[in-house]
């Protein structure tokens, strides 16, 4: 057995996904070259949070400067699995330094943006998620969102930061189009459909008619991301350990959705270095992809095992179509 498969402490394998309990650094080595069609992952958020003791663990680098040089080696990786012209997707948010009127922010997107240009990607977009102010003050208690700032001085007046999905593709050129000859199949978000669209739905004449996918199309060519359901997020919370410091919730599965359909074909394979409770391996499979994903704390991997035996294909109102988006029925 080799080095890197004996990281792999437990994995579990079917015809829809391949998940492991493990060091992904280890497993991308064994991956090979050009073999992923598309990347989505949060990276572990440099001195926001802890997820484990773990000395392998990417959230427990020393400081922001050698956080980079570990991570440097993911994207290497990253950039190596990936096929020319493909995508891999960043989630991530600015920095603040702490929790108090004088904090201050690092910009932690553009440094993750001049990381990937070094190692063959372009910034092809980028969308903001838009977060709820009185939200992210209830959960994360940052001062300088409290209504009081403003009222003793408003110049340590912060902001709830939006977070950050940037879309980088790898160079060279694409050898399968992304095709969507129908149009897209169901709409991942809170605004409701006016219901004279729906009879759009598939439709196979001159797409310019396709009222449906034009309307949902408009959503997700915006820059700011207003329409995301926060919370429609996968069960995280059997999956926290003793030792979680902090813990932030799962990426919205509304994004990982519009990323997946837009960014692969059915069939193609997703994948995610840091699986979390598994929801980009979910929206993989949920979409008609192949997902395969690592975690290396065995207990966001034994949720995502769980998360992963009950996807709900009906979370939204109008369900995707796999066989009318591969083109099949044309």
């Amino acid at each position: 057995m080799d080095k890197g498969k004996q990281m792999i402490e437990r994995q579990k394998i079917t015809d829809q996904y391949a998940i492991y309990n493990g060091d992904s650094m280890e497993l991308m080595m064994d991956m090979p070259d050009e073999s992923i069609h598309l990347s989505i992952y949060s990276p572990p958020f440099c001195g926001m949070y802890h997820y484990s003791s773990s000395d392998r663990d990417l959230s427990n680098c020393d400081d922001y400067e050698s956080f980079f040089e570990q991570y440097a080696f993911f994207v290497e990786q990253i950039a190596r699995i990936t096929k020319p012209g493909r995508c891999t997707a960043v989630h991530c948010m600015d920095i603040p330094s702490g929790n108090s009127g004088s904090d201050y922010l690092t910009d932690f997107p553009g440094d993750i943006i001049r990381l990937h240009e070094k190692h063959g990607f372009r910034m092809k977009c980028r969308h903001f998620v838009w977060k709820e102010p009185l939200a992210v003050r209830n959960r994360t208690m940052q001062k300088n969102l409290a209504h009081k700032t403003i009222v003793d001085d408003s110049i340590d007046a912060g902001v709830a930061s939006a977070d950050h999905v940037i879309i980088f593709q790898k160079i060279g050129e694409n050898e399968v189009p992304i095709s969507h000859p129908n149009g897209l199949f169901y709409y991942a978000g809170a605004e409701k459909m006016p219901e004279e669209l729906l009879r759009y739905k598939g439709h196979k004449g001159n797409q310019i008619e396709n009222r449906y996918s034009h309307w949902i199309w408009r959503r997700y060519a915006s820059s700011f991301w207003t329409d995301v359901v926060l919370d429609r997020v996968l069960p995280f919370k059997p999956g926290r350990g003793e030792d979680d410091e902090k813990h932030v919730h799962p990426l919205q599965l509304d994004v990982i959705n519009r990323i997946i359909v837009l960014r692969s074909n059915p069939g193609e394979t997703v994948f995610t270095p840091f699986m979390g409770v598994g929801s980009e391996v979910y929206g993989a499979v949920f979409n008609g992809r192949k997902g395969i994903g690592c975690e290396l704390k065995p207990t966001y991997f034994d949720q995502a095992v769980r998360n992963l035996e009950s996807i709900d294909y009906s979370m939204y109102d109008e369900q995707p179509n796999l066989e009318f988006e591969s083109g099949d029925m044309d």
